[in-house]
């Protein structure tokens, strides 16, 4: 019997925004860390002397190994990167793909060793790293370069060399039915900070076919505000600017019902919704305030109004969520409707749930009213059920789907041997 397997497996979801790690079986993660690296790039950043002396280019040669391992994850790389100039950040992650694996495998290993302190030959893993379009990873196609770059760095970083590495198709597709146990049919509507789906799943399968993805997620949201801020000529400073509007994001933004309503609001009683927001310039430590005003209810209208941040993509979201619902075998598409399960932390706003729950009854009501106009009333339509559900652990479903799966005991039959792993580096 593989020891392994009577220790909890480790579940690591690696969003573009944060990310949440622990053990299975919990149902809250142990961590939930910004998806960051502050590196110390002093090294590379000097200039090479040519000296034909040895012991100045050994000199050199320990002062980068030193840069090298001198590297800081999560909330602790911003603080670094704050309060010194030799710190670089580096967000491994951008828009759902993996953009730099040389820091993504630093940051796994301060995961493991520094957070979760295992050691990686006593465990099994199960990762979740946005890498692929959920689209490809539903229709059970794999991107022969991307799956060897994560095999290649997964091995690297947990020592394939000392044992199996357990290998889960890495993305949320897979883990949509883990979601959807207590649902014979539903719609996981996901939204990142760095990518947003759409995806059906009827009698426990992924209808790959009609799953819909949308360039608008929480990083939108953030960039938004950011831009209303500068606008408006709050005075933040400019290397504050994004994380002030991450903050303000996270705390003071709500969905509104009326956006027109919303305004009249702010302006008849601004003591009452416009809040302040005080922080520290990094460099001269001086104080500085701003107000916080029309950017509380405007950052997650783009997901209702996109056009207001956006010419490029003008698709509401509840136009996305019906047309991926029509776009269903018609057998289906009343169940789906009456399960729109929401995931992910841009879903987390006050009323997000009932704003989309409205929005999305509204246009199926005016096709069943436009249907009865077609028939001249000789045949009535029965009223469809829309139900958006919103649950304590949206935020980190799909760790905890992951934490789920790698409870059971079909999850340590999933994995890649070393001898597979190297056929497949071999084609």
């Amino acid at each position: 019997m593989d020891p392994a397997t009577s220790r909890p497996a480790v579940v690591i979801d690696n969003g573009t925004g944060y990310t949440k790690m622990g053990f299975a079986g919990n149902v809250e993660p142990c961590f939930i860390v910004p998806t960051v690296v502050a590196v110390n790039e002093s090294f590379v950043n000097q200039p090479r002397v040519s000296s034909t002396k040895g012991s100045n280019w050994l000199a050199q040669h320990s002062a980068g190994v030193m840069a090298d391992l001198d590297f800081y994850i999560g909330e602790e790389a911003l603080a670094r990167s704050k309060s010194s100039t030799t710190y670089n950040l580096n967000y491994p992650i951008r828009h759902g793909q993996v953009d730099n694996w040389d820091a993504m495998e630093r940051f796994w290993q301060q995961c493991i060793f520094n957070y979760l302190r295992c050691d990686p030959e006593d465990h099994y893993f199960c990762l979740y790293i946005a890498v692929q379009p959920v689209l490809a990873l539903a229709a059970g196609y794999t991107a022969s370069k991307v799956e060897k770059m994560v095999l290649s760095k997964v091995a690297e970083c947990f020592g394939l060399g000392a044992g199996p590495v357990s290998k889960k198709n890495s993305g949320k597709a897979d883990n949509v039915q883990t979601k959807l146990m207590t649902f014979d049919m539903g719609v996981v509507v996901d939204v990142g900070d760095g990518a947003t789906h759409v995806v059906p799943v009827a009698d426990g399968y992924v209808i790959g076919s009609s799953i819909k993805s949308i360039p608008i997620a929480g990083e939108d949201v953030t960039l938004f505000i950011q831009q209303l801020m500068r606008e408006r000529g709050e005075h933040v400073p400019p290397e504050e600017s994004f994380e002030v509007a991450r903050k303000v994001k996270e705390m003071y933004c709500y969905t509104c019902s009326d956006i027109v309503k919303e305004f009249n609001k702010h302006d008849k009683e601004p003591a009452k919704y416009i809040k302040h927001w005080r922080g520290t310039k990094p460099k001269t430590g001086a104080p500085y305030s701003c107000d916080i005003g029309y950017e509380r209810f405007l950052g997650p209208e783009v997901f209702f109004n996109p056009e207001i941040y956006s010419s490029d993509f003008t698709t509401p979201l509840p136009d996305v969520i019906d047309k991926c619902i029509q776009s269903a075998p018609i057998d289906t598409r009343r169940a789906l409707y009456k399960n729109v399960v929401l995931s992910g932390g841009s879903t987390m706003f006050k009323d997000f749930h009932r704003r989309l729950q409205r929005d999305l009854k509204k246009i199926v009501d005016a096709r069943v009213l436009a249907s009865d106009a077609r028939l001249g009333g000789e045949i009535k339509a029965q009223p469809v059920e829309v139900n958006v559900v919103s649950h304590p652990i949206q935020r980190y479903a799909v760790w905890f789907g992951g934490s789920v799966l790698a409870s059971t005991p079909e999850f340590f039959t999933v994995r890649l041997p070393e001898a597979i792993y190297l056929h497949i580096f071999s084609l």
